[in-house]
C-alpha cells in the first residue's frame, strides 16, 4: 500500500498525548480515524517521530500512514485536514514514504521549545502554551548550568520512573536558556530524549533561575544519577516539539 510520511502540528492540550490509551482521545487515534476514510473504512496504524505527552504540543512532528487509497501526496494532507476537524491537528504536509521508511528509528535529531512566562500577571493570550513562574528568573545562570551538561551522559537523573528506554544514556547536543522579554525560552537537541527529561531538566534549571541552587548544582545531579536530587518536572503545557532532523533531509515542498 502507499506510505506516506506527514508533517503534523498539533495543540496539545485536549489530549491524552500522542498514542492511543484504553481511555480519553489521542492524536494518534484522531489521524488514525481520518486516514480510516482513504483506507477502505479501517483505520491504519499511525506511527510518530516522538510520542508526546498530554497536554505537549508539537509544531513539526513526523507521522507515517499507509492507505489503500492512490493519491498524490497534496490530496492526502487536504483529505486528512478535512476530516480531523474540528480537533486541533493539522497535516501541513505530506510525501511519498519509501518502503521500510520510519519516522522513529530513522530520525537522526529532535528538538524542543520550552517556554516560561516570567512575570508576575497571569497569561491570557498564552494560557496552555506556557509555564507561568512568576519569580524573576537569571536566564544568564541557567544557560550556564545548562551548559555543563551538554555531551553523552547517563540522565538517569533525568528521567521519569515509567521511562522504557533500555539505557538511560544519551548524547545533549544543545541546551539553550535565553530571555525574550517577558519569556524564558529553552531550547533542547538530542538524537533522541528519555521520557521527561526536558521537563525534568526544565525544572531543575529553574531552581537556579531561581537562586535556589548554584549554576554547578545540575551538573551534580547528573552524576549523582538519582533522579530524587533534581528539580521538579516541568508542566507539559509548556513544551513543543519543534522539529526532526532526518539524513537525507525530507523535502516537504
Amino acid at each position: 500500500m502507499p506510505a506516506f510520511a506527514l508533517l503534523v502540528e498539533y495543540d496539545g492540550a485536549p489530549f491524552i498525548g500522542w498514542q492511543r490509551q484504553t481511555s480519553g482521545l489521542s492524536i494518534q487515534q484522531v489521524i488514525e480515524e481520518a486516514a480510516a476514510h482513504l483506507n477502505g473504512g479501517e483505520p491504519p496504524l499511525a506511527t510518530a517521530a516522538g510520542r508526546t505527552d498530554a497536554g505537549v504540543h508539537a509544531e513539526a512532528q513526523v507521522v507515517l500512514v499507509e492507505i489503500a487509497a492512490d493519491l498524490p501526496p497534496e490530496r492526502v494532507r487536504d483529505a486528512l485536514n478535512f476530516h480531523t476537524r474540528p480537533h486541533s491537528v493539522t497535516v501541513l504536509a505530506a510525501v511519498a514514504a519509501a518502503p521500510g521508511w520510519s519516522p522513529r528509528f530513522d530520525a537522526t535529531g529532535r528538538a524542543y521549545r520550552y517556554r516560561i512566562l516570567n512575570r508576575r500577571a497571569r497569561p491570557a493570550l498564552d494560557v496552555g502554551r506556557v509555564w507561568h513562574v512568576q519569580r524573576r528568573l537569571d536566564a544568564t545562570a541557567m544557560h550556564e548550568a545548562a551548559q555543563a551538561l551538554l555531551g553523552r551522559h547517563d540522565f538517569s537523573a533525568f528521567r521519569a520512573a515509567s521511562c522504557q528506554a533500555k539505557s538511560p544514556l544519551r548524547t545533549l547536543d544543545r541546551l539553550d536558556v535565553t530571555r525574550l522579554a517577558d519569556e524564558v525560552v529553552i531550547v533542547a537537541e538530542a538524537r533522541s530524549f528519555l521520557h521527561h527529561q526536558v521537563r525534568n531538566l526544565v525544572g531543575t534549571l529553574v531552581e537556579v533561575g531561581m537562586g535556589r541552587r548554584p549554576a554547578s548544582w545540575p551538573r551534580a545531579v547528573l552524576d549523582g544519577r538519582d533522579r530524587a536530587r533534581a528539580g521538579q518536572t516541568a508542566p507539559p503545557e509548556g513544551l513543543t516539539l519543534t522539529g526532526v532532523r532526518y539524513d537525507p533531509p525530507i523535502d516537504w515542498g
